[in-house]
């Protein structure tokens, strides 16, 4: 089994438009990144992709995916879902819908910014999505158990997923001890870190750094990272044993 990491960047990406600061124009492959997004493949339960970014289209080919079973969703924020109208592509060339797995709650964001999907009389072409309901007990896509992770976004609940020893968690800034339990015990604990300054809906990098100790986490990645946060190669140095920052095209075996 394999994790790619196909975005790492928060809801602007890195660089940000008309920036012009040393993370925006720094030459550093690793300071480029699309909206945060996973492929999971590999594995009998074929590709497997938690969220669609307004950069999924791009994603697909730079990773060049050319089957997807399944979409998890974290949460209906528009730098999770946006890209979502490009699932049609798979669904020509695979003659079916794609499961699209979220929440009650997120599946009504779906649904309102992808009114036309849904509707009675549906244009030829549009993607064909099939929203399969979650919510905390633990569920299979195609074989592989996923178990969801409740987390806060500020005052919005938010999903990350487990599987196996893997954790992966976005767009949080408050887990409670309860759901910290479900993550006890992974070997790989990918989450969100978006800056070094205090956010009102996010982890800071000292927030995430202190989650992954007192979780006692092997190896922790980072991602959903702000140009704020600073050069990959300087953050990179300053963190302990066992953490990393994320980058996209990142590959972890599993």
């Amino acid at each position: 089994m394999k994790v790619t990491f196909l975005g790492t960047g928060t809801s602007q990406g890195v660089p940000v438009i008309a920036c012009g600061c040393r993370v925006c124009t720094s030459t550093d492959k690793h300071d480029k990144r699309l909206r945060s997004s996973i492929l999971i493949s590999d594995t009998p339960a074929g590709n497997i992709v938690i969220d669609t970014t307004p950069d999924f289209r791009y994603q697909m080919l730079r990773a060049e995916v050319k089957h997807l079973e399944a979409v998890l969703v974290t949460h209906s924020h528009k730098d999770h879902i946006a890209g979502m109208d490009d699932i049609r592509a798979f669904n020509y060339f695979q003659q079916r819908a794609i499961d699209i797995f979220a929440t009650s709650l997120t599946q009504e964001g779906i649904i309102r910014e992808f009114a036309y999907a849904f509707a009675e009389h549906k244009y030829p072409g549009i993607p064909e999505l099939n929203l399969r309901t979650i919510g905390s007990e633990p569920f299979d896509v195609n074989g592989l158990t996923f178990i969801p992770i409740n987390v806060m976004h500020h005052k919005m609940p938010v999903l990350g997923f487990r599987f196996g020893d893997f954790t992966y968690i976005t767009d949080a800034n408050f887990i409670a001890p309860e759901e910290k339990e479900k993550i006890i015990g992974s070997r790989i604990m990918v989450v969100n870190a978006l800056r070094k300054e205090k956010h009102i809906s996010h982890f800071t990098l000292e927030e995430a750094i202190a989650l992954a100790q007192e979780l006692k986490i092997p190896q922790v990645y980072f991602t959903h990272i702000s140009h704020q946060m600073g050069l990959h190669a300087e953050v990179s140095q300053e963190l302990p044993a066992g953490m990393a920052l994320a980058y996209d095209g990142l590959e972890i075996d599993l």
